[in-house]
């Protein structure tokens, strides 16, 4: 889904991911679960591209429901896989501590994990190799993603800055659909390792320059990101 010039949408409200699309080539934000690798193919085609034309992508973070066809973008077309480095060996093994689920509702649970079940994303391979990155890195990928450290929901979450596509991808550092209760608007994320390291990251996108503040999970949000932090701290 074209959401505006540059800057494209794969999945839905429930697991979304992001493609920027450049002259220079495409940069994508995050991978889904392994079953948006068509919702891919679909987007590129309508865009006459190819998945030659992916120069990179891009982690959020490294969990399961971020990094669904990364391998296979890695593996088979040699894209290479950006994650930060405190978030590196959860893409590759999926080792990560357990965190409460918090408050839940069974309708929007179930629809989620029945969401899941449907992209494949129980079987989801983790990424054979990575490359590294970290706090104010400037990639060398179609767009000049800018990398912003926003540890909470992971030590290694961090929010790209692509101006280019007038947006900042946040992850899981926030989300304006709850994939547990259903409650949509911006909120905190849940699965959070430290929701208070989470909630003060949010601070670390304010000085951003951006018309879309574009999450994981939920509604793609029309917002300053100087809004952010204290939207989210009224929720």
């Amino acid at each position: 889904m074209k959401l505006a010039p540059h800057l494209h949408r794969l999945g839905n409200d429930l697991v979304a991911c992001y493609l920027v699309d450049t002259p220079e080539g495409i940069t994508l934000v995050d991978a889904g679960m392994p079953g948006h690798w068509r919702d891919l193919r679909r987007e590129l085609a309508s865009l006459g591209k190819s998945l030659t034309d992916i120069r990179g992508l891009v982690l959020t973070h490294g969990d399961s429901d971020h990094i669904g066809f990364a391998e296979r973008l890695r593996s088979r077309y040699g894209v290479p896989v950006f994650v930060h480095a405190a978030d590196a060996a959860r893409a590759r093994t999926g080792d990560k501590p357990k965190t409460p689920a918090g408050p839940m509702r069974p309708g929007p649970t179930l629809t989620f994990f029945g969401y899941s079940l449907l992209k494949n994303a129980l079987r989801t391979p983790q990424v054979g190799a990575v490359t590294e990155i970290g706090d104010g890195d400037v990639l060398d990928l179609p767009g000049a993603p800018v990398i912003v450290g926003m540890p909470g929901h992971s030590p290694g979450s961090v929010a790209v800055h692509v101006p280019q596509a007038d947006a900042v991808f946040v992850g899981d550092a926030l989300t304006t659909r709850h994939v547990l209760t259903g409650r949509t608007g911006p909120q905190a994320a849940p699965f959070t390792d430290d929701p208070a390291e989470a909630l003060a990251s949010l601070d670390r996108i304010a000085h951003l320059s951006a018309s879309w503040v574009l999450p994981g999970h939920g509604a793609p949000w029309r917002a300053s990101p100087a809004q952010v932090g204290e939207t989210i701290r009224k929720s």
